[in-house]
């Protein structure tokens, strides 16, 4: 029983401390470095979009201002059942370049994304988001990378907004975290999931997504990974975003996408294989790890429960207790902005936020199982 316990302990921390450090210590000591170079192809940037009334005209004028040259860029707009003033708004923009795609019926966004591509007239695609907006350089700064014959995918860094509640708190520095890792996995060899909102890719290696998928981001990336070609991460290459503050949203996401992880685990099997994989060893530490992170920690507890003859055992327990009181505490203290309780909301947002991702990783599993996730996205709004 000692032996499970500390399996499992091991375990954890590889997971969340020693594979993060080893890949930045391999990736440090033997960089596979990217040859850029100062490009401008064509390029066709690919949106699929359902009701986005409220911040379509922003991004399509964002998009059509980026520092590249105009008549190298195209838009098309895949209109997937809008309800709204989506489609009205977008036909009301007077330029050549932007191209809308309308269907009257809803049917998801991987089912646009394989109808827009074959009608993209260029070699080189852009995938975004309806929401984020591009610095002016990003564009130029990733297919600076596809100079890089072996680079088939590059992703740009998402930022977001800071705010004061606990969960956009632990949410952003989940996602350095998680930007960190992904940046020397690219350095090493590839990223195993690209930034949805910003990410290019040689059209030529796009493989139709099947409509079950929900991560277009990490299927497209692997796809190309598996034809032989690296997929890059750029943090130079950056959209905004504002990030969710509510416990709710931030749940529904991350159990959404670890569903997804359980998608592109039974798709994407043969690369789990070393030797066949350049990237078994990263998808097995990075993201199988993560999923099944949950039981480990339960598992954990339990066995620390039938070994409580020794006092040292007695202390981890404790340890564990107080862990666990304080992301309960930060949940309640998480909107908290004056005097102590601030600061009760600042000392327990870590474990909360900790406790809120791995109960999503359990739900994601359970959605798997039941097959109960749609596949669908209704998207949060600030």
């Amino acid at each position: 029983m000692e032996v499970l316990f500390w399996f499992f302990i091991i375990l954890i921390v590889y997971c969340y401390f020693g594979y993060p450090l080893a890949i930045y210590l391999l990736a440090s000591i033997n960089e596979k470095r990217v040859k850029k170079s100062s490009i401008e192809p064509s390029v066709s940037i690919v949106l699929s979009v359902y009701n986005e009334e409220d911040v379509i005209v922003p991004k399509i004028e964002n998009l059509l201002s980026l520092d590249y040259p105009k008549e190298k860029i195209e838009i098309i707009i895949g209109s997937d059942g809008s309800t709204d003033k989506t489609n009205e708004l977008i036909e009301a923009i007077d330029d050549s370049r932007v191209h809308l795609v309308k269907d009257d019926r809803r049917h998801g966004k991987m089912v646009t994304l394989n109808q827009l591509v074959p009608k993209a007239k260029y070699d080189i695609l852009l995938f975004t988001d309806a929401r984020q907006l591009f610095d002016k350089n990003a564009l130029k700064v990733l297919v600076s990378n596809l100079a890089d014959p072996s680079v088939g995918c590059v992703s740009g860094e998402l930022v977001f907004s800071k705010k004061e509640g606990a969960t956009a708190r632990g949410v952003n520095l989940y996602w350095s975290y998680e930007k960190f890792i992904r940046l020397y996995e690219a350095k090493w060899h590839s990223m195993l999931g690209a930034t949805g909102a910003i990410y290019v890719l040689r059209k030529e290696l796009y493989t139709p997504i099947p409509e079950s998928v929900v991560l277009d981001d990490m299927y497209v990336p692997l796809k190309i990974i598996q034809q032989g070609y690296r997929a890059y991460f750029d943090d130079n290459a950056r959209a905004y975003d504002e990030v969710a503050d509510s416990p709710k949203e931030e749940y529904r996401r991350k159990a959404r996408t670890l569903y997804g992880n359980y998608q592109i685990f039974g798709l994407f099997k043969g690369m789990f294989v070393p030797g066949l994989s350049p990237v078994a060893v990263q998808l097995f530490s990075h993201k199988f790890l993560r999923v099944v992170m949950p039981y480990c920690l339960i598992f954990v507890f339990l066995l620390n429960l039938a070994l409580l003859n020794e006092e040292f055992y007695q202390i981890i327990l404790f340890l564990q207790f107080l862990f666990y009181l304080m992301a309960f505490v930060g949940a309640l203290a998480r909107y908290q902005t004056y005097g102590i309780l601030k600061f009760i909301a600042k000392l327990c947002y870590v474990p909360y936020v900790f406790c809120l991702l791995n109960f999503s990783a359990l739900v994601g599993l359970l959605r798997f199982l039941l097959q109960k996730q749609e596949v669908k996205w209704e998207k949060a709004r600030s």
